[in-house]
Protein backbone atom coordinates (compact mmCIF):
# COMPACT_ATOMS: atom_id res chain seq x y z
CA UNK A 1 0.00 0.00 0.00
CA UNK A 2 1.11 3.47 -0.40
CA UNK A 3 2.59 5.29 2.54
CA UNK A 4 2.74 9.05 2.21
CA UNK A 5 5.43 11.17 3.95
CA UNK A 6 5.31 14.11 5.68
CA UNK A 7 2.20 15.70 6.00
CA UNK A 8 0.80 14.13 3.15
CA UNK A 9 -2.67 12.14 2.97
CA UNK A 10 -3.73 9.40 0.56
CA UNK A 11 -7.18 9.72 -0.33
CA UNK A 12 -9.68 7.52 -2.37
CA UNK A 13 -12.06 9.98 -4.32
CA UNK A 14 -15.53 9.72 -4.04
CA UNK A 15 -17.16 8.03 -7.18
CA UNK A 16 -18.37 10.35 -9.69
CA UNK A 17 -22.15 10.21 -10.56
CA UNK A 18 -22.94 10.73 -14.49
CA UNK A 19 -24.84 13.87 -14.65
CA UNK A 20 -26.81 14.91 -17.79
CA UNK A 21 -27.72 18.78 -18.49
CA UNK A 22 -30.61 18.90 -21.22
CA UNK A 23 -30.56 14.86 -21.51
CA UNK A 24 -26.94 15.75 -22.84
CA UNK A 25 -24.09 13.59 -21.16
CA UNK A 26 -21.43 15.28 -19.96
CA UNK A 27 -17.88 14.58 -21.18
CA UNK A 28 -15.12 13.31 -18.36
CA UNK A 29 -13.15 16.36 -18.46
CA UNK A 30 -16.28 18.42 -18.30
CA UNK A 31 -17.46 17.36 -15.19
CA UNK A 32 -16.28 19.21 -11.48
CA UNK A 33 -13.45 17.06 -9.51
CA UNK A 34 -14.48 15.22 -6.37
CA UNK A 35 -13.89 17.29 -3.38
CA UNK A 36 -14.67 14.87 -0.93
CA UNK A 37 -13.24 11.15 -0.66
CA UNK A 38 -11.91 8.62 2.10
CA UNK A 39 -8.56 8.73 3.83
CA UNK A 40 -6.66 5.84 2.88
CA UNK A 41 -3.58 6.56 4.90
CA UNK A 42 -1.30 9.05 6.50
CA UNK A 43 1.83 10.37 6.78
CA UNK A 44 3.62 10.84 10.39
CA UNK A 45 3.35 15.07 10.35
CA UNK A 46 5.57 18.16 9.31
CA UNK A 47 8.53 18.73 11.78
CA UNK A 48 8.49 22.54 12.66
CA UNK A 49 11.57 24.23 12.31
CA UNK A 50 12.44 23.96 16.28
CA UNK A 51 12.04 20.25 15.46
CA UNK A 52 8.56 19.68 16.87
CA UNK A 53 6.88 17.16 14.96
CA UNK A 54 2.84 18.13 14.11
CA UNK A 55 0.56 15.31 13.61
CA UNK A 56 -1.05 15.14 10.73
CA UNK A 57 -5.51 16.10 11.69
CA UNK A 58 -7.16 13.33 9.90
CA UNK A 59 -6.94 9.70 10.76
CA UNK A 60 -7.28 6.50 8.41
CA UNK A 61 -11.02 5.66 7.76
CA UNK A 62 -12.41 9.44 7.65
CA UNK A 63 -14.21 11.00 4.67
CA UNK A 64 -13.23 14.60 4.24
CA UNK A 65 -13.77 17.77 2.11
CA UNK A 66 -10.74 19.02 0.17
CA UNK A 67 -10.01 21.66 -2.22
CA UNK A 68 -11.06 21.36 -5.87
CA UNK A 69 -7.65 20.97 -7.32
CA UNK A 70 -5.71 20.02 -4.56
CA UNK A 71 -3.04 17.06 -4.55
CA UNK A 72 -1.61 14.81 -7.21
CA UNK A 73 -3.28 11.81 -8.41
CA UNK A 74 -1.95 8.61 -8.71
CA UNK A 75 -2.84 4.81 -10.05
CA UNK A 76 -1.68 2.43 -7.72
CA UNK A 77 -2.02 -1.35 -8.81
CA UNK A 78 -5.24 -0.60 -10.64
CA UNK A 79 -6.89 1.64 -8.21
CA UNK A 80 -6.62 5.77 -8.38
CA UNK A 81 -5.78 8.11 -5.63
CA UNK A 82 -5.20 11.07 -4.88
CA UNK A 83 -2.39 12.21 -2.22
CA UNK A 84 -3.04 15.87 -0.46
CA UNK A 85 -1.43 17.87 2.00
CA UNK A 86 -2.69 17.99 5.43
CA UNK A 87 -3.62 21.92 4.92
CA UNK A 88 -5.25 21.28 2.04
CA UNK A 89 -8.47 19.35 3.84
CA UNK A 90 -11.11 21.13 4.78
CA UNK A 91 -13.31 19.40 6.88
CA UNK A 92 -14.35 15.93 8.08
CA UNK A 93 -17.41 14.95 6.70
CA UNK A 94 -19.85 13.23 9.82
Amino acid sequence: MLKPLGDRVVLKAAEEKEETVGGIVLASNAKDKPTTGEVIAVGDGRVLDNGTKVPVSVKVGETVLFDKYAGNEVEYQGDKYLVVHDKDLVAVVD
